[in-house]
């Protein structure tokens, strides 16, 4: 037996007018499908929680509230610079503050603080002393983060260096460790 020729079926080529039929026919089924919703869902949801916020973390001490230990004689103290952050983990935060006497002339030596909210008055309040202005230094580089303050300490070889112009310079650390500031040198750092 010999393969019978198949004749050319007219379905089998496409011409604009199937591709109209296609179009319209999707049209049509996208119109339909946005007409028909499914119902708004009712299921049951279980009663969620009861949720409380946490309380408002306090606001940082502000150092113009607090007399600080210095002794400037006719000037006032000054807060040269501050920063805030949690320092002992408390969730609220303390107040750095370098401070020195507003002196006119020369280079007073800085010393830096640390504040926290007080009491039931919630009054700032002086709890720690960093560096001490009797030794005679002032502060450069200052931060307070992740925890610890860091600063640049800027001081003097002999008392035959003036005090305009440092000639020392050491990088230092604080961080609150087991009730007390503890000061490290951090990695890296170096003297000059």
């Amino acid at each position: 037996m010999q393969p019978s020729a198949v004749p050319e079926l007219a379905h089998t080529h496409t011409r604009p007018i199937h591709w109209l039929a296609t179009a319209t026919a999707l049209a049509g089924v996208v119109a339909l499908s946005s007409v028909l919703q499914p119902g708004a869902a009712t299921a049951a949801q279980p009663d969620a929680p009861e949720t409380r916020s946490a309380p408002a973390p306090l606001a940082a001490p502000d150092p113009a509230a607090v007399e600080f230990p210095l002794e400037c004689g006719p000037v006032k103290a000054v807060v040269q610079k501050k920063a805030t952050g949690d320092l002992d983990g408390d969730g609220n935060p303390e107040t750095v503050a370098v401070v020195h006497c507003d002196s006119p002339m020369g280079t007073p030596p800085d010393g830096v603080y640390v504040l926290t909210r007080g009491g039931a008055d919630g009054k700032p309040r002086l709890v720690a002393t960093l560096l001490d202005p009797k030794d005679g230094t002032t502060v450069g580089d200052f931060a307070v983060r992740a925890g610890a303050v860091t600063a640049t300490l800027l001081g003097y070889s002999s008392p035959d260096v003036p005090r305009c112009c440092p000639d020392e310079k050491s990088d230092v650390k604080w961080r609150w460790q087991d009730g007390t500031f503890v000061r490290s040198t951090p990695a890296g750092a170096r003297s000059v």
